[in-house]
């Protein structure tokens, strides 16, 4: 599965468990640490990776994920073993950077989250975070930040920890998703129907960053022009905002969509299950996270995706920016074109193929990073 030097690195990605049998397949930071993984025991400069819980909940074969594959040690397990640790889903204390110090170690923080926007929203909507318990670590030897959180983070980062950050590659792997799919009729591959069309918004809600105003106003936009092709627009995570918020509710209710009783929201729904029984289209829109792992999983099973994502503008139906009209052109163009769906997938397929773990550049720019890292001084 991967090449590795026996002489090389010894890696530990760190992730945070809650639970004795928590799954890998409901948390994003987590599938970020076995992508990575998955990358550097490509690298030739690496001779092992592995996943690093920093809770007191065990490592046992309770976990629902293969232990060969993707190796997991507490952090006491790992501590004497690692050249090098990158925090990434669990946060290492004073005393743990410490001691990793004392041994040489380097110590790099993998930013995969778009934290300012999270701290601002923090302060501003008395949505508290840390108190007065946050822990700055001033000891990090790196800054890896991926590419989408750089433009609105990387400077919150660098201030705070006082170090310069670098952009890095980002990678994902369709592991999860075919895993989840593979239970679902056609393993969950988008399959075209005849007739109107389903389409499905499935923005998490929880702030501005991706949420559903614009896909709706899209969906209306589509709508006013081809009535007769929308059978259904359907938002997911919208059900609490929908029955109890005044204003979502006066503004969707200007919509000929929703007058016309041609709109649904609903609560949280598995994703590669609601994608394979109730969608046809998705569309989606995202301010200030131009890459999302849910688009490359709806693009590699093949879904006509409809986006404003401009790190990945060769996937799917892309728009620019905030131009609701454009993306309704480019969801009637996705209407009519939904008909050509193994040759869509097999292009979506090749164009991810830049993202993944055994992408040659990729695996080139991390094996770099970690020459130019041991080549400093530990911090």
């Amino acid at each position: 599965m991967s090449t590795t030097n026996a002489g090389g690195l010894r890696i530990g990605i760190t992730i945070g468990l809650h639970q004795p049998d928590e799954t890998l397949w409901n948390n994003g930071i987590k599938q970020n640490a076995v992508f990575l993984a998955e990358t550097l025991r490509r690298c030739p400069n690496v001779a092992a990776a592995t996943l690093v819980n920093t809770t007191a909940i065990p490592v046992t074969s309770a976990l629902p994920w293969d232990l060969e594959r993707w190796p997991t040690r507490t952090f006491d397990e790992a501590k004497d073993a690692l050249d090098v640790v990158i925090e990434l889903g669990g946060q290492l204390d004073a005393g743990r950077t410490a001691y990793l110090k004392a041994r040489g170690a380097r110590l790099v923080s993998y930013c995969c989250g778009f934290e300012y926007i999270h701290a601002a929203e923090a302060v501003l909507f008395d949505k508290p975070m840390w108190g007065e318990h946050l822990f700055v670590n001033p000891r990090y030897d790196d800054i890896w930040i991926i590419p989408q959180v750089a433009g609105n983070s990387r400077s919150f980062f660098e201030v705070l920890r006082r170090i310069p950050g670098r952009v890095v590659p980002f990678v994902w792997s369709p592991v999860f998703v075919e895993e989840r799919a593979r239970a679902l009729p056609n393993a969950g591959l988008f399959e075209p129907r005849p007739g109107p069309v389903r389409l499905s918004v499935l923005e998490p809600n929880i702030d501005i960053v991706k949420f559903c105003l614009y896909p709706a106003l899209i969906a209306e936009l589509a709508y006013r022009e081809r009535p007769g092709d929308i059978a259904l627009l359907q938002v997911t995570n919208a059900l609490q905002i929908a029955q109890r918020n005044a204003d979502f509710i006066a503004l969707m209710n200007q919509l000929d969509i929703v007058r016309d009783h041609k709109a649904v929201f609903l609560g949280r729904h598995d994703t590669p299950a609601f994608l394979a029984q109730h969608t046809d289209v998705m569309v989606s829109h995202q301010l200030e996270n131009p890459l999302n792992y849910i688009y490359l999983e709806a693009c590699w099973q093949g879904y006509p995706l409809v986006h404003n994502a401009s790190l990945c503008p060769e996937l799917g139906y892309y728009y620019e920016a905030n131009d609701a009209h454009a993306g309704a052109r480019r969801l009637i163009e996705a209407i009519d074109t939904r008909g050509d769906a193994p040759a869509y997938r097999a292009r979506q397929r090749a164009r991810i193929g830049r993202f993944l773990p055994e992408c040659s550049e990729v695996v080139t720019a991390y094996a770099a990073l970690l020459d130019a890292l041991m080549r400093r001084p530990v911090r």
